[in-house]
This record gives C-alpha cells, sequence and structure tokens, in this order.
C-alpha cells in the first residue's frame, strides 16, 4: 500500500468523525461542493507556485492538491481505486487517441 492508497484509507476513515477535531471531517461534513471549492483554491495555488518557479512552495502545493483531490472523491462517492483504474485503462494509449475516444 503506497501513500495515496493510505491516504484515501485515512480520509475515508475520517468521513464519520468529530468535525471539531478533524479538519478532513470538517471539510466532508460541508459537502462536496465546499470540498471542491477547496481542492480548486489549493489547485490555484499550485499554478502560482509553478508559473513563479517556486519549487519549493510547488512541492507542497501539489501536496495540498492531492490531498484535497481525495477529500472530493470521497465527498462525491468516487472510489480512488476507480481513479486508478481509469490510469491503468489509458496506461500506453496515446493522449490524443485517449482524448479523442471520449467524443
Amino acid at each position: 500500500m503506497n501513500v495515496l492508497d493510505r491516504l484515501s484509507a485515512t480520509i475515508a476513515a475520517r468521513k464519520g468523525a468529530d468535525p471539531e477535531s478533524s479538519w478532513t471531517a470538517r471539510l466532508l461534513s460541508q459537502g462536496a461542493e465546499k470540498c471542491a471549492e477547496k481542492f480548486g483554491e489549493e489547485a490555484v495555488e499550485a499554478i502560482i507556485a509553478s508559473v513563479k518557479g517556486d519549487t519549493e512552495n510547488l512541492t507542497a502545493e501539489a501536496a495540498d492538491v492531492l490531498f484535497h483531490l481525495l477529500v472530493m472523491l470521497e465527498a462525491t462517492g468516487v472510489s480512488f481505486d476507480d481513479v486508478l483504474s481509469e490510469l491503468e485503462r489509458r496506461e500506453g494509449v496515446s493522449g490524443i487517441t485517449e482524448k479523442a475516444s471520449r467524443t
């Protein structure tokens, strides 16, 4: 089990936790829309760090993006395993070919 699998499991476990004692539980208790909003904020911060060439900050923001993506997935009922399966399905397929298959 890698760190993202462990993180995903921890996020799922915190879904019913006390929002006063867990940031993850607090986010999840606010619903999918708030989780998506927070994910978007973190993504923008990562973009800004990238554009500025601030690799140290980009590393931290990228970790925040991954965390908040997993929270958003949990909030919307999309499993991390399903996302990984989709990535495996796409593995070895040209991005151009894969994108064209979605139309």
